[in-house]
């Protein structure tokens, strides 16, 4: 038989590949990958060109942005068709700083500002060092140091005026600070082996648990003085600040606790063959290891503890949102306490979308090697 001749046949090139990044693919592999998709991402589209334009009409076109009140009437009676953010920027000052004195109002301000500053560096990695507890030692005494006064001098103010924003962020702030090793502690005491140790921290987590932060905040501020020596008191805030620390710990430890109970126990096992004590195992293996894996728990805790300073109203402590009641308290703008309602709303949005955010990227920081593509 002959061999046939080998002939050369050229194959068509193949397309490019498709690009994965830029808005047209991502639209593309978002919104039109299918007809479901197509039919959902039309329906929404129509919603939003049916709720945008009077949305926009009546918060910015229409609106009032001075303080003045007779405006703000005169665009209520037209059917309501423009919003008074006048209200705002007449009563700013005592939304963000409540009834804290007019002409000290500056000193909130710093205070807040360095609280905000220290929390902004603890979130960067290059700031996790061992100076950073000397930072946060340094900004807490400053904060009190301007909020107290009585010292350099500064004219003192009594914790009972303290109020708006700066005090939101230092209830959530040192609440959170101190319960987050209290947490770690009693999520390890509910694993003891010792068996007191154990019941106290399933009771401490089960009692706290049970009661809302309404009934942990009346207890600490009002029943908390009746088990105290005759003649001594502690400051309301005080009472407030320790009853905020446990109800965050409890929830905390919870969450911790997970993170543990998800460890595979070979990894305490290889630790303890290497020769490692419990300390040692705790903090350089099972802790690291544990965190990791309940951030996005940690940080739905964390938002929900900087809402939950809005209960302290309870006590008569006005926070953010009490302030905000205090302002509307003022018969000529109480009309317009939904768009009070809306800008105290978007301080908090604004701040637990940014912890939100945070929480992603310290889970792609972490998970580098194990995240699920």
């Amino acid at each position: 038989m002959s061999q046939q001749p080998y002939v050369f046949q050229t194959v068509a090139s193949r397309p490019p590949p498709r690009p994965v990044g830029g808005l047209l693919p991502w639209i593309q592999r978002n919104l039109l990958d299918g007809w479901t998709n197509v039919l959902i991402t039309l329906l929404v589209l129509t919603l939003l060109a049916l709720a945008v334009p009077p949305m926009v009409q009546w918060g910015l076109l229409n609106a009032v942005f001075g303080p003045d009140n007779a405006a703000c009437r005169a665009a209520a009676a037209a059917t309501n068709t423009g919003a008074c953010w006048g209200v705002v920027a007449e009563k700013y000052r005592l939304i963000f700083f409540g009834r804290y004195p007019y002409e000290q109002q500056w000193r909130p301000m710093v205070a807040c500002a360095l609280m905000i500053g220290a929390i902004a560096a603890s979130c960067y990695r290059p700031f996790w060092r061992g100076w950073l507890i000397g930072l946060w030692a340094l900004v807490l005494g400053a904060f009190f140091v301007l909020m107290m006064g009585g010292r350099f001098g500064l004219v003192p103010v009594e914790t009972s005026r303290w109020g708006g924003f700066p005090l939101t962020v230092m209830l959530s702030t040192v609440s959170l600070l101190i319960a987050f090793p209290l947490a770690i502690l009693v999520a390890l005491g509910r694993q003891s082996k010792m068996a007191g140790i154990r019941t106290i921290c399933v009771l401490y987590v089960e009692l706290i648990r049970g009661v809302p932060l309404i009934s942990v905040l009346f207890m600490a501020s009002f029943m908390l003085p009746l088990f105290m020596p005759q003649g001594s008191t502690i400051d309301v805030l005080v009472r407030v600040l320790i009853g905020m620390t446990l109800f965050t710990a409890a929830y905390l430890a919870e969450v911790v606790r997970g993170g543990l109970q998800a460890l595979p126990k070979g990894q305490i096992e290889a630790a303890q063959s290497l020769g490692l004590g419990y300390w040692q195992t705790t903090f350089k293996v099972v802790l690291p290891q544990a965190l990791r894996l309940v951030v996005p728990a940690t940080m739905n805790t964390f938002i929900g503890a900087f809402k939950d300073t809005s209960l302290v109203t309870i006590v008569s402590l006005y926070d953010l949102t009490g302030a905000l009641q205090l302002a509307l308290g003022d018969a000529d703008w109480r009309k317009f306490f939904f768009e009070g309602q809306l800008f105290v709303a978007a301080i908090y949005f604004v701040f637990c979308y940014a912890m939100s955010r945070y929480s992603l990227w310290i889970e792609r920081h972490l998970n580098t090697g194990t995240r699920r593509q």
